[in-house]
């Protein structure tokens, strides 16, 4: 069976203020299956974000490519390339981006009022992700009446509320205490599974990379398997 996400040597660079240019992804490829979570994980200033984006089509990569689903980021053009984060991709970020006037309810439900979708329904589906996250209790309150693990909770909601076919986060638990960050990293450990999603997380977080079905490393531009983690392999 063909990957549910595929990069296939992608490569990513800048240029410099000194008129150099910096490569900061270099060939690097990447699969990953419908159901499964891999962590990504490398130091600061090794291009985790730059990847997340890559995989996101919130950028083109200098070369190289993506695919979702079979379809290559290469033959969209920016609308298609909107349509498909709209629809296939779920993003999840160290900050929760919340809208503050908005219930928990509410914010969940916002992706899918936005695609057209019927009320009735969209609240619904919100509800039923506020359970599943653990706030079942918490629906009509404010972002700024949820704790600060309580509101990360709600923005893992709204990237499913579309049932997307990818869901990407960077250093969701980056944050939170240490409390709260281990309830996020349980609610992670099993999303891909239970939504049938691929789940790729850039984290500096050992306990939170520990729960991922692989664990990869970003160095000098490539992925290579996690050290200290057990024999993950890179796929392809």
């Amino acid at each position: 069976m063909s990957p549910t996400l595929a990069a296939r040597g992608l490569r990513k660079s800048y240029l410099g203020g000194d008129g150099s240019t910096l490569l900061v992804l270099r060939g690097l490829d990447l699969e990953v299956a419908t159901g499964e979570f891999v962590a990504v994980t490398g130091e600061s200033g090794s291009g985790k974000s730059t990847l997340l984006h890559l995989l996101g089509a919130l950028d083109r990569p200098t070369a190289g490519d993506v695919a979702l689903d079979g379809t290559s980021y290469e033959t969209l053009d920016a609308d298609g390339l909107a349509g498909l984060r709209n629809r296939k991709i779920g993003f999840v970020f160290q900050f929760h981006h919340l809208l503050r006037d908005f219930t928990a309810l509410e914010n969940v439900a916002m992706p899918l009022l936005i695609a057209g979708g019927a009320p009735e329904e969209a609240q619904g589906r919100a509800r039923t992700l506020l359970d599943v996250v653990g706030l079942a209790a918490r629906r009509q309150h404010l972002p700024a009446q949820l704790s600060g693990g309580e509101q990360q909770r709600v923005a893992v909601a709204r990237a499913l509320a579309t049932e997307p076919t990818l869901l990407l986060a960077d250093e969701p638990s980056g944050n939170l205490d240490e409390a709260n960050a281990e309830q996020l990293h349980g609610l992670f450990a099993g999303l891909a599974r239970e939504f049938q999603t691929a789940v790729v997380v850039v984290t500096h977080n050992r306990s939170l990379a520990a729960r991922a079905d692989r664990v990869l490393t970003l160095s000098e531009g490539v992925l290579a398997p996690a050290a200290g983690y057990g024999a993950e392999t890179v796929p392809g």
